[in-house]
């Protein structure tokens, strides 16, 4: 399936601006989300796509020098295990502030779909993008 012309192919990675691109695909959780009735005091599927531009530095290949996927993926699962949510813009929100808190990571792209909420559709949600503000 190629893609629509009109959506240009994310390139994160850049040799010259010593970029890297730490993604997660498709993490599935269940979250306690949503505004109605029906949604609350229950859990319902969700999909997380994080993309992250991080400043590259010499990493020796030791984990304690990179932006750990790993790491992330917990920060993600503490979020969701706080409690309900009404708003998918809310959890994508605390994602991305979570991702900012390392200093290494620059932009934070995320991607939170409901995979249930609407019968005929695949998927439902929203995508933000935050950036790191220099002080």
């Amino acid at each position: 399936m190629s893609q629509p012309d009109n959506i240009a192919p994310l390139k994160i990675a850049n040799a010259e601006r010593a970029i890297r691109h730490v993604f997660i695909r498709d993490l599935l959780l269940d979250a306690h989300i949503g505004v109605y009735k029906h949604e609350k005091g229950g859990t319902q599927p969700v999909r997380v796509n994080i993309d992250l531009t991080v400043a590259e530095a010499a990493h020796g290949d030791s984990l304690d020098n990179v932006v750990c996927y790993k790491t992330v993926v917990d920060q993600i699962k503490a979020i969701v295990a706080e409690g309900h949510l009404n708003l998918v813009e809310t959890l994508a929100e605390r994602i991305a502030g979570s991702c900012l808190e390392d200093a290494r990571v620059r932009v934070a792209r995320v991607r939170v779909e409901k995979l249930a909420a609407i019968a005929e559709a695949v998927s439902v949600g929203v995508e933000i993008e935050r950036v790191r503000h220099h002080s």
